[in-house]
């Protein structure tokens, strides 16, 4: 069910998803410009780009992007960067089927989508739209789950009211999918500390981003909001939480 709904699952959700989710170290595009040897006039195609939250990361360094994103709603968010960036074309399309020529890009990129991917399928969509000699990228923002009381607290929000939570959790990929999907050439890989600060706002609004969580209306809703706020309350410093990720980019060719 995961992989067959996976494209409608955050129709509900893009304005939270947009302004609660975590950002990209602008190292990371960085480091994959000088270890990929991009060029000022090379196109990046960021498939299931949702709202532009990595897409924008490259556009702000110069970049010509093309956002792949299945889902309309998300895509319509994305596509409202343009007013600001005039390189960015966004596209319906999903890393099955991109829709992108053959030999176009220099750079693909995945940011918190790989696990929703039929992987076979992906990888020979990815090897045809890629030029001779292009790279792919493959980014997590993976949130801290436990060492202290806020974020276990949170992780334990989640497991408790999170509709599949575990099954969700289950299909992220770990190294050796990841090494598989690249396989049989090297990948390389990079972390980098990352981290969002909220206010009891923020930290609801984080929450409700995850396409598993309960949405006002739902019967669970009241329950969660409460313990929500009650993990802030516990936790709350000058009026905010901090919530500590380590970003995973791993790069390779195919």
């Amino acid at each position: 069910m995961l992989q067959t709904d996976s494209k409608a699952r955050f129709t509900t959700r893009v304005e939270t998803y947009r302004k609660f989710r975590p950002r990209y170290p602008a190292a990371v595009v960085e480091l994959l410009a000088r270890e990929c040897g991009l060029s000022a006039d090379d196109t990046v195609a960021d498939v299931a780009a949702g709202t532009g939250i990595l897409t924008e990361r490259f556009l702000a360094a110069g970049y010509r992007v093309i956002a792949v994103e299945p889902n309309a709603a998300m895509r319509e968010a994305c596509t409202a960067l343009a007013a600001e960036y005039p390189k960015l074309e966004c596209v319906d399309g999903s890393a099955e089927q991109t829709g992108l020529a053959d030999h176009s890009v220099a750079l693909i990129t995945v940011a918190q989508a790989m696990h929703w991917f039929d992987l076979e399928r992906t990888r020979w969509e990815f090897v045809g739209i890629l030029k001779p000699g292009g790279w792919c990228a493959v980014l997590y923002n993976h949130r801290r789950m436990e060492g202290d009381t806020f974020h276990a607290g949170y992780e334990q929000i989640l497991r408790e009211f999170g509709s599949d939570y575990t099954a969700v959790q289950g299909k992220h990929l770990g190294p050796e999918k990841i090494a598989a999907f690249f396989a049989p050439s090297p990948v390389k890989t990079a972390t980098f500390e990352n981290f969002q600060e909220f206010t009891l706002e923020g930290l609801m609004g984080r929450a409700l981003s995850s396409s598993y969580m309960p949405q006002p209306g739902d019967e669970r809703y009241p329950e969660m909001e409460a313990a929500v706020e009650e993990l802030f309350a516990q936790h709350q410093q000058d009026g905010h939480v901090r919530m500590e990720y380590e970003t995973v980019v791993c790069w390779g060719q195919l």
